[in-house]
């Protein structure tokens, strides 16, 4: 088995733990497809597409397992560490890269490392396009009209 399919294999796992079935479903429905977006903009900047679809399987675990998102991105990469080291699925540079990209997830206003930017772009990405009706919040518009005019999309007609 591929180290991703080992990977969501255990995050569905976890998923399926959770009491609010409705909570649990958009929670697999975020973590894949921003797990979908990561592959694509890795790719496409020469990054590791299997690193950032793993970033970006687990940059909301830490808040799914508690329920809270207070300082889930620094809490998160703690967790992706411990889950990472016990499934045994990265090196410990790969591992450094994946909870860098998590701990910076969140701050959407900054410029991070190479990967740190892939995983904000991808989380990006899914919020702003999974339901067109919501306006794009005001700490993503800078970056999501950055993603447009990279990917070639035009804003106005989304």
């Amino acid at each position: 088995m591929s180290r991703l399919k080992e990977l969501r294999k255990y995050v569905d796992a976890e998923l399926l733990q959770m009491e609010n079935k409705e909570k649990m479903i958009s929670a697999a429905a975020h973590l894949y497809g921003v797990s979908l977006a990561a592959t694509m903009i890795a790719k496409k900047r020469g990054e590791d597409p299997e690193l950032a679809s793993m970033a970006a399987m687990l940059h909301d675990m830490h808040a799914y397992k508690t329920g809270s998102y207070d300082d889930h991105a620094h809490k998160g990469a703690e967790l992706a560490r411990e889950i990472l080291t016990d499934l045994g699925l990265t090196s410990g540079e790969e591992t450094e890269i994946i909870c860098s990209a998590i701990y910076h997830h969140d701050d959407k206003l900054v410029e991070d490392g190479p990967m740190d930017e892939v995983l904000k772009d991808a989380d990006v990405i899914h919020h702003c396009m999974n339901d067109l009706s919501k306006a794009v919040k005001e700490k993503e518009k800078e970056r999501f009209a950055a993603l447009c005019e990279e990917f070639g999309m035009n804003r106005q007609t989304m």
